[in-house]
């Protein structure tokens, strides 16, 4: 069967919205098994180690400074971080350009006291299967992945903080 020009049109529109609409955090899943261990530079230019933090409740939060939404929640990260580091939380900021500098350049406008980490060559967002800005993974203390968040929209804070409130007391 074949469909005209304009019913293409419109069926890709369709799907565009549609993708529009779910790339906020409406896409947020439950999850089980090992977060892969990876070791990148940080910002202070040491490497951090993921396996090394076990015993901490751990959010990874993969973005890029070209993201709005990315920078609309950086300051809501830190707020987590912030109140919740003295229960064993961490959050890892795991910025996927090729060139940190544009990262660098961003959190001089948006500081952030959380370790910021570079994966310039992507490894780590392949490894967890990162398909869109910003995603952010939540690690129970014994390394397992939890809850996947996929994009960012005012208010999930509620969320992450149900979820981590919930990690920290297993």
């Amino acid at each position: 069967m074949k469909i005209s020009k304009y019913a293409a049109i419109t069926r890709f529109l369709i799907l565009l919205i549609l993708y529009m609409g779910f790339s906020g955090n409406v896409l947020a899943e439950t999850t089980h098994g090992a977060a892969p261990d990876f070791t990148l530079k940080s910002q202070n230019n040491g490497n951090l180690k993921l396996s090394e933090l076990r015993g901490k409740v751990i959010l990874i939060n993969f973005w890029a400074s070209w993201c709005g939404p990315c920078r609309q929640e950086m300051p809501v990260l830190d707020e987590l971080y912030r109140h919740y580091r003295s229960l064993d939380f961490t959050v890892l900021g795991v910025n996927v350009e090729q060139n940190s500098d544009d990262a660098k350049s961003l959190l001089k406008d948006v500081p952030v006291t959380f370790p910021i980490l570079f994966d310039t060559e992507n490894k780590i967002s392949k490894l967890y299967d990162v398909k869109g800005m910003p995603s952010t993974v939540l690690v129970d203390r014994d390394g397992n992945i939890r809850y996947i968040h996929m994009g960012y929209q005012p208010g999930v804070e509620a969320e992450y903080q149900t979820q981590i409130r919930a990690l920290i007391r297993e």
